[in-house]
């Protein structure tokens, strides 16, 4: 398949190497910055370009993998193309595509990408979406070779993932910062605390979160949770945070 990628950021970098290790033809590599177009390209021997205007029309698929406010003017310059456009949004729908061309889709692999490391596409949640069975059997062929796990999910689904993958991953990993932010303030090593990150996220690979939950606020010690925000005093802003989240938990008790 003949690949037009248009992005050059976490997602795009990914997704690029992954089409590449699969044998499909990623032909052009756009990017607003020459420098970071260059880059990927070069990695997936492609041909790199910073004018939308130069994006080959007949490729057989275009992948915007940019910023949500980008995708729309993207799909615009469009227009003329031949084959399928997809973005790889979690919360776009895919009318800001299909508004512009003939043929639209999304094509949003559910991950965190950093550019620093490696990410095997193999297990990793692929949702789909098309406005017609065609584009959709495209669209569910290059998913399947690439991943074993597939999803044909419509926008509001897919929006309701991604709101789940926000609490899921975004914010305890900010939470992470924040422990971090504590420990450094005292003279403490974020090292410590590595191993029960990582089994606190081993538990829920087998269990529901809510039936492994550990700590102060699901044991109802009101004792420990007041020495905490004590703790919390100069820090207003995490003991709100705390106090929160302690309230959030208690409430799995009633």
């Amino acid at each position: 398949m003949d690949i037009v990628l248009l992005g050059s950021g976490n997602v795009a970098t990914h997704l690029a190497k992954a089409l590449k290790a699969k044998s499909e033809n990623v032909m052009q590599v756009y990017s607003r910055n020459l420098i970071n177009a260059n880059l990927l390209a070069d990695a997936i021997e492609a041909q790199a370009i910073d004018d939308v205007s130069k994006v080959d029309q007949n490729a057989d698929l275009y992948i915007i993998a940019v910023k949500d406010d980008a995708i729309e003017s993207l799909a615009s310059a469009l227009k003329n193309v031949k084959g399928l456009v997809v973005h790889t949004s979690g919360t776009t729908d895919i009318k800001v595509i299909s508004a512009h061309v003939k043929n639209a889709g999304v094509f949003y692999p559910l991950q965190t990408f950093s550019k620093a490391k490696a990410v095997s596409f193999d297990h990793l949640p692929i949702c789909i979406e098309a406005e017609d069975e065609k584009q959709l059997e495209v669209l569910r062929n290059l998913a399947t070779k690439l991943s074993n796990q597939v999803y044909e999910l419509g926008g509001d689904k897919r929006k309701v993932l991604h709101l789940a993958a926000v609490f899921a991953c975004n914010f305890p990993n900010h939470l992470y910062a924040l422990a971090n932010q504590i420990l450094v303030e005292n003279d403490l090593d974020f090292n410590i605390i590595r191993p029960l990150i990582a089994e606190t996220a081993d538990k829920v690979m087998s269990n529901l979160p809510e039936n492994v939950q550990t700590g102060p606020a699901i044991r109802n010690d009101e004792t420990t949770l007041n020495k905490h925000l004590g703790l919390l005093n100069n820090m207003p802003e995490l003991q709100n945070i705390y106090q929160t989240l302690s309230d959030s938990i208690k409430l799995t008790l009633k």
